[in-house]
């Protein structure tokens, strides 16, 4: 009964892997899906480093933000890709340099 159980539990396990889909481009819950060739926490050295560059103030320093990032339009289409970090972003409106309230993401799924 037991080893039923378990199988019950791999095979149902396996199911929702295999139909896990990409996140469609506008389909981030934060925002838009970016490339970002640097992720950080904005209370880092380097987080505070970019922060810095265009004088914002965050109230809450435990977020994620990303330097250098551009948009990813269309995820799972052929030549889409991200050789640095892909993240949803809520905040990106620093003309690329920099994107607040980023959650990294994995494209190939």
């Amino acid at each position: 009964m037991f080893t039923e159980q378990v199988l019950n539990v791999i095979i149902l396990l396996q199911t929702a892997t295999v139909t896990a889909t990409a996140i469609p481009a506008s389909g981030c819950n934060a925002g838009d899906v970016q490339c970002c060739k640097s992720v950080q926490k904005a209370d880092s050295a380097g987080g505070a480093a970019l922060l810095g560059l265009v004088g914002i103030v965050l109230s809450n320093l435990d977020v994620f933000i990303g330097g250098d990032c551009s948009p990813i339009t269309a995820i799972g289409v052929g030549g889409t890709s991200c050789s640095s970090q892909a993240v949803c972003c809520e905040n990106n409106s620093f003309n690329g340099l920099i994107a607040l309230g980023c959650v990294p993401i994995n494209l190939s799924l």
